[in-house]
């Protein structure tokens, strides 16, 4: 059994980190609810968006000469990886890792084996990673979380966006967790580009109107949406990790703290019984004594 010494040590140590875990709980807590708030207000407009796109899908698909739509034979691709600055989170960046290298390396083996995988990151916890790796990194976007803003977001999307149009990738997927609530992130591989229309559902829901009249035309509409819509997703995106990040990094600094409270209350008793008999012994050495000296 450790000494009382060694217990008192350990004792504070814990109670000095379940102090620090119960703190970035609550400091997460409070993020979360401004990043939460962020992205359900964006969710119904990207989903609106997404409906207008799928309404007006068979003008894309006859519209042959519309290059973001035109599906290629799969040579390079670009990953955009999306995880967080900091640490303390959970599963949350290794589980990104993880779906990285196994796109790479499964899904996307051919074009590996030829170094035609490259990687866009937005989060150092995934570059922190990856630069010790033989994949390259075009660019390394992290600071883009210190101002999180549709108009910072918006230019990286363009480069994005420009990179396929250039004929520079054949295909472009984003890696991120949505946000699903404060303990669930969903683990997402999305496809940016090309772009992938869902066709409308044949029976219009009750309610909803599915005929529309195009002003000016389709093909004037279809070239201003497709971008915004573009940057949009990026955007959600962003996000959706963002608030992923605050929830996994509250529910890991919860458990942390129940972790550290439970291991008090164990340290507590093995402290009590370790005094009990350093108590113990000390009688039984004055009774000892004085047996002694009366025999």
């Amino acid at each position: 059994m450790a000494n009382l010494k060694e217990i008192r040590t350990r004792i504070a140590s814990v109670t000095s980190t379940r102090q620090i875990t119960s703190a970035m709980k609550m400091v997460s807590a409070a993020k979360l609810r401004k990043a939460q708030d962020a992205i359900t207000q964006l969710r119904p407009y990207a989903e609106k968006m997404t409906e207008i796109l799928s309404a007006i899908s068979d003008s894309l698909k006859e519209d042959e000469s519309n290059p973001f739509v035109i599906e290629k034979e799969t040579e390079k691709v670009l990953l955009v990886v999306i995880t967080s600055n900091k640490g303390l989170c959970g599963a949350f960046n290794s589980s990104i890792v993880k779906k990285v290298n196994y796109l790479a390396e499964e899904k996307y083996a051919r074009q590996r084996y030829r170094n035609n995988v490259h990687l866009l990151i937005i989060g150092k916890k995934a570059f922190d990673h990856f630069k010790r790796r033989d994949i390259e990194i075009i660019q390394n976007r992290s600071h883009l979380f210190d101002d999180l803003s549709y108009e910072n977001v918006s230019s990286l999307a363009l480069e994005i966006i420009n990179l396929f149009l250039d004929g520079q990738y054949d295909k472009i997927e984003l890696v991120y967790n949505q946000f699903v609530n404060a303990a669930v992130q969903k683990l997402m591989e999305e496809q940016f580009l090309p772009l992938k229309v869902e066709e409308p559902h044949k029976e219009p829901v009750k309610g909803t109107f599915t005929d529309y009249i195009f002003e000016p035309s389709k093909k004037y509409i279809v070239t201003e949406l497709i971008p915004k819509s573009l940057k949009l997703q990026l955007f959600k995106a962003l996000l959706d990790s963002h608030a992923s990040e605050h929830g996994a990094r509250m529910t890991a600094m919860h458990k942390a703290t129940d972790n550290a409270t439970e291991l008090l209350k164990d340290l507590r008793l093995e402290y009590n019984k370790a005094r009990q008999a350093n108590i113990t012994n000390e009688i039984l050495e004055i009774v000892s004594g004085a047996n002694a000296l009366e025999g």
